[in-house]
C-alpha cells in the first residue's frame, strides 16, 4: 500500500509544487514591495550609458570655439613611426 501511495505522490508532485511555489514566492514579492517601498519614479526615466556620455562630452564642449582645429599640414607626424618609419634611418 505504501509503494503506490508514493508511486502517486511522486507521479503528481509537480501538479502540488508549482501552486504552492507560485504562491510561495507571491507573498515574497509582496513583502519585500511593502517593506523597501515603491522604487523611485527616476530610477525608470533613467538615461541610457550613451545618452549620459554624449551629454557629458557636450558639456566639455561649451564654451570652447570647436572651430579652431589644428591643421595637418601644422602636424608633423600624424601616423605612428611605426608605421611610415620602420626600415629608415632616424633622421639627424
Amino acid at each position: 500500500m505504501w509503494s503506490v501511495l508514493w508511486a502517486a505522490v511522486r507521479s503528481k508532485a509537480p501538479y502540488v509544487t508549482f501552486p504552492v511555489a507560485f504562491v510561495v514566492g507571491l507573498v515574497g514579492s509582496q513583502l519585500e514591495r511593502f517593506l523597501r517601498g515603491d522604487p523611485p519614479a527616476t530610477a525608470q526615466e533613467e538615461k541610457s550609458i550613451s545618452e549620459q556620455r554624449e551629454d557629458r562630452k557636450l558639456q566639455e564642449i561649451v564654451g570652447e570655439d570647436v572651430t579652431k582645429v589644428v591643421s595637418l599640414k601644422d602636424k608633423l607626424e600624424f601616423a605612428p613611426r611605426a608605421v611610415l618609419n620602420r626600415n629608415r634611418p632616424e633622421k639627424s
